[in-house]
């Protein structure tokens, strides 16, 4: 009796998801190791689960989650089963693991724990060292869907970069990259031409590519890297564009001009120009599974399926008295998609602001940004390790604002609780107010006012 107890407790290490997502979490000390050595060993170990997959693969600076999300609820609107593995998680670790946009039970989550810790365990022990919490993430999916669910596809959201990025293991059916941006350059390069040959990464031998990227120098790798792999690539304001029709809060109606057709009488719901972008990459990429996979895509779902299609923390109207917006700006381009969409998109007549980022970030091109169009910024700070303190924040903000007379009330208020208090009380009806930065702080503020609980939130 007692040798059979010695062996489930070996087998099954955790009872509890909540003690399996801590060891996932556990992880996180080994860091961001970029190569696929550790996780292709994995896949090997497990006999090579991915290769039964099909995958639409997503990369970019930002728009990689909404672009998801606009992927998958076409598709599943089109009564497509669908696979969606997102990082970071803005509530759950569940989150990130969605099958036909449900979560990942959590007892099918600790059950793939249990069997995939072992193997974990055994590499850590090898020269390779320990696999991360991006790369046992990355292989829970990727059995999730080869072993359990079985989609039809999977949207497949890159951790970070590409070329190096885990998530590359896979050979997908269609390869998208949204933008490029300044952000991990102190893992992507200092260029925006090294950040877009990383990106290009994720573009296979023979396999049709996406791409919404503007700026010449970092399209011109990506065309480099598309023709080295005689790649398709189509690129936007080449082979597709969109045309808005109109915008009022909450609607854009735009039509889409593809090589292969046009769709008239789109809409989504989602906010800001740089969704519109997003839109496009997802179409094209949709028009190219239907013209050469045959996907069945009619355009009456498609369009019921696109306006339908929604992305928490990205300018998320999460209360309306008073009205709270929520949007992750976590990088100067990010900062930049907001500032745009507060002139051209919301109605106000004070802006409140709270702001708390990470210590890693562009704190000065992000603040250039945001501090012009706010009444009143109070800075706070996300229940994270790497996050910034507010003090340093506010000095920032002094730096970039220098003598301009024309400057909001700025407010110190390091515990976000008491911050989200005095932001709510100043935003009388008429005024706007937005919490903003890094998704950490999103996650803590999005879970306390929609649900009165905590967030888990990482990686």
């Amino acid at each position: 009796m007692s040798e059979t107890n010695e062996t489930e407790a070996t087998d099954f290490p955790f009872v509890r998801v909540e003690d399996a997502i801590d060891w996932i979490n556990s992880l996180i000390p080994f860091g961001i190791r970029p190569g696929l050595d550790r996780v292709e060993l994995m896949m090997e170990r497990l006999g090579s689960p991915h290769r039964r997959l099909k995958f639409i693969h997503v990369a970019g600076t930002n728009g990689k989650g909404s672009t998801c999300a606009m992927l998958t609820s076409v598709l599943l609107a089109n009564g497509y089963d669908v696979g969606t593995f997102t990082s970071p998680y803005i509530e759950k670790y569940t989150n990130r693991l969605k099958y036909n946009n449900e979560d990942i039970p959590e007892e099918t989550l600790l059950q793939l724990v249990n069997k995939l810790k072992p193997l974990v365990d055994e590499i850590a022990q090898t020269p390779l060292g320990s696999p991360t919490t991006f790369e046992v993430s990355t292989t829970l999916a990727i059995m999730y869907y080869a072993t359990v669910t079985f989609p039809d596809v999977v949207v497949w959201e890159t951790g970070l970069g590409g070329r190096l990025d885990v998530t590359n293991i896979v050979t997908p059916i269609v390869s998208i990259i949204t933008n490029i941006g300044h952000d991990h350059m102190d893992i992507l390069g200092d260029t925006i031409e090294q950040i877009a040959f990383e990106k290009a990464g994720i573009i296979k031998p023979g396999v049709p590519a996406v791409t919404t990227v503007e700026q010449p120098e970092a399209l011109e790798v990506i065309k480099q890297a598309a023709a080295k792999n005689q790649s398709t690539l189509y690129v936007m304001n080449e082979q597709f564009r969109v045309e808005l029709l109109n915008a009022v809060e909450n609607e854009q109606n735009f039509t889409f001009f593809g090589p292969f057709r046009t769709m008239e009488e789109m809409s989504l719901t989602m906010n800001g120009a740089h969704q519109l972008k997003n839109a496009a990459a997802s179409l094209m990429a949709l028009e190219v599974l239907r013209q050469y996979m045959a996907f069945i895509l009619e355009d009456t779902t498609t369009r019921d399926g696109l306006k339908r299609a929604a992305w928490p923390g990205r300018l998320e109207m999460v209360c309306k008295e008073p009205r709270l917006l929520l949007d992750g700006a976590h990088n100067p381009e990010g900062a930049a998609t907001l500032a745009q969409a507060l002139r051209d998109t919301y109605q106000y007549k004070g802006l409140h602001i709270m702001m708390g980022m990470l210590s890693t970030k562009h704190h000065h091109d992000v603040l250039r940004h945001i501090l012009p169009l706010a009444n009143t910024v109070i800075f706070t700070e996300p229940d994270f390790r790497k996050k910034m303190e507010a003090e340093s924040l506010r000095d920032i903000a002094e730096q970039v604002m220098g003598d301009n007379t024309n400057r909001p009330t700025i407010l110190v208020e390091p515990n976000w609780h008491k911050a989200l208090e005095q932001l709510q009380a100043m935003t009388v009806p008429g005024d706007l107010a937005v919490v903003t930065g890094t998704l950490y702080l999103i996650a803590d503020v999005r879970s306390f006012v929609l649900h009165r609980t905590e967030s888990e939130k990482g990686w």
